[in-house]
């Protein structure tokens, strides 16, 4: 009789930790020699106008690769982290959004450029473009559009009036959570943006029937009123909650599960092509009949398909005894400006607009959690 093979022991704790601590010590050196190869790159090219956004992109394709166990969030968290820091080593950016920190937009800002950039808060929509237009940041993060709500209307007014580009876009997945330092049953009033609000309406009325509503400036202003009066409730962020000791009352209370806020990356640099692009524009025609119509069959002619179209109408346009004002289109096409088609198309355009500027050429970005 044949004796049986011994099975080899299991792993013992410590060697198990043992191990772990000599993939440690490699992830450590690799990322030294990352840094140093980015060090090396900068000194031979330069630092590209588009980087972060061709780095983000190249993100993108790496978390796509992802097989597990670890989630595609937390390997995109780490990759960007990775990425902000071997930027930092050669160069300092400034990063201007929509604050105060913990709101919407200071994710999105975490997402695409890491907390190892510098993010400057400011109060206002049109305050991001001007720290990008004036030089004192490299790069901007605004709110384009919600899935629910449709436009931001602040945002294509600053675009209007401003000579920045697109550079990137990162559409983020709204997920709302009521807040809280006591019970649900203590909430006599719920505060939060009025958009955010907006999106949870349904919710509100069947969960919290006859609760007041207080729309304020910002989610992070309504977690902080929140933490300092237990009859409040705020409407905001799990994060917003944890930075001001709050209890989540309740998890994921969007109307829709879907609900995306895609927000803009502006520069004064144009992105690289990727292969995988949008092209922005907007353009204004004459107002006459068939104008618009005339200009959209473009589009059709050069086969672009057509990703985003919003009008918006020109301040102090309107003129005494003029049925309606003049109005400026934004549109979006999948495309970079650079190829053929795009060119053809935005040169016949140009021939009957009134005035037309090309936004910018940018990575299609996939929805982040």
């Amino acid at each position: 009789m044949s004796k049986k093979k011994p099975q080899p022991a299991a792993p013992t704790p410590r060697t198990l930790r043992a191990q772990i601590a000599k993939i440690d010590r490699e992830l450590l050196d690799a990322l030294s020699d990352r840094a140093s190869l980015c060090q090396s790159l900068a000194e031979a090219v330069g630092a590209p106008g588009g980087e972060a956004e061709s780095s983000a992109a190249a993100v993108d394709k790496l978390v796509e690769k992802n097989t597990g166990p670890v989630t595609e969030r937390s390997v995109r968290a780490v990759l960007r982290e990775v990425e902000a820091a071997c930027r930092a080593i050669t160069t300092h950016e400034r990063v201007a959004y929509l604050g105060p920190e913990h709101t919407y937009s200071h994710q999105a800002a975490l997402h695409r450029f890491g907390d190892a950039t510098e993010l400057v808060p400011v109060g206002a929509i049109g305050a991001v473009f001007d720290e990008v237009a004036s030089g004192s940041c490299e790069w901007g993060v605004v709110p384009l559009e919600n899935s629910t709500h449709g436009r931001v209307t602040d945002t294509l007014e600053a675009f209007a009036k401003s000579e920045v580009q697109i550079c990137g876009e990162l559409p983020l997945r709204i997920h709302h959570c009521l807040l809280g330092k006591g019970k649900r049953s203590d909430v006599r009033r719920v505060a939060s943006k009025a958009q955010a609000l907006a999106q949870c309406g349904s919710w509100l009325t069947k969960h919290l029937p006859g609760v007041d509503t207080q729309p304020v400036a910002s989610t992070a202003e309504a977690a902080v009123m929140a933490s300092a009066d237990p009859a409040v409730a705020a409407i905001a962020s799990e994060q917003a909650g944890v930075h001001h000791g709050l209890r989540v009352l309740a998890h994921g209370i969007e109307d829709q599960s879907d609900n995306i806020t895609r927000f803009a990356v502006i520069g004064m640099a144009p992105a690289a092509k990727t292969g995988g692009d949008k092209t922005a524009i907007v353009f204004e025609v004459a107002h006459e009949p068939g104008s618009l119509a005339d200009a959209m069959a473009i589009f059709k002619r050069a086969k672009l398909n057509l990703t985003w179209i919003e009008s918006f109408p020109i301040p102090g346009s309107r003129t005494a005894g003029q049925e309606g004002g003049r109005y400026l289109f934004f549109v979006e096409f999948l495309g970079h400006q650079t190829e053929l088609r795009a060119r053809r198309a935005i040169a016949n355009l140009e021939k009957k607009a009134v005035q037309l500027r090309v936004l910018g050429s940018y990575p299609q970005s996939p929805p982040i959690d």
